[in-house]
């Protein structure tokens, strides 16, 4: 692995902007056009804010995020421990809601990012792996 960072910040609304930003700036290091670091911060967005609405709903928990750059692309990891979702599958659907929310946040996710992971255990919190290549880069592979 080339670079790497490791944030951890509470499960505060007010720390999504600071992970956006924090992202954004280690993303710069590679060659993403301005379209793909946006897409970065919206992906960036509705990760911590998942974690900090569904994760640990109204209690203030931890959530970690493992930046990585290696061989030329962006490795996101997003972490917490919080209580986990029953069924994965079904939260990744972008007609998926909860009694007060639409699921459209794991679907932006999944569009913006080249790979994506999610994994999950209830009691046990939840992690969500994304890759994102620049698009500069793709064009020199093919």
């Amino acid at each position: 692995m080339g670079n790497q960072v490791e944030l951890t910040i509470d499960s505060r609304s007010s720390n999504v902007g600071l992970a956006r930003v924090t992202v954004a700036t280690f993303a710069s290091q590679l060659n993403f056009t301005l379209a793909e670091i946006e897409e970065i911060k919206v992906a960036i967005s509705e990760a911590v804010s998942n974690a900090i609405i569904h994760a640990y709903q109204d209690q203030v928990g931890k959530v970690k995020i493992k930046l990585g750059i290696c061989e030329g692309q962006l490795e996101i990891i997003i972490k917490d421990k919080g209580q986990g979702i029953e069924d994965v599958e079904q939260a990744c659907q972008s007609s998926y809601t909860t009694t007060d929310r639409m699921g459209l946040g794991l679907a932006f996710i999944e569009s913006f990012m080249d790979k994506f992971e999610l994994k999950s255990k209830l009691g046990t919190g939840t992690e969500l792996r994304m890759v994102k290549v620049p698009s500069q880069e793709k064009k020199q592979v093919n």
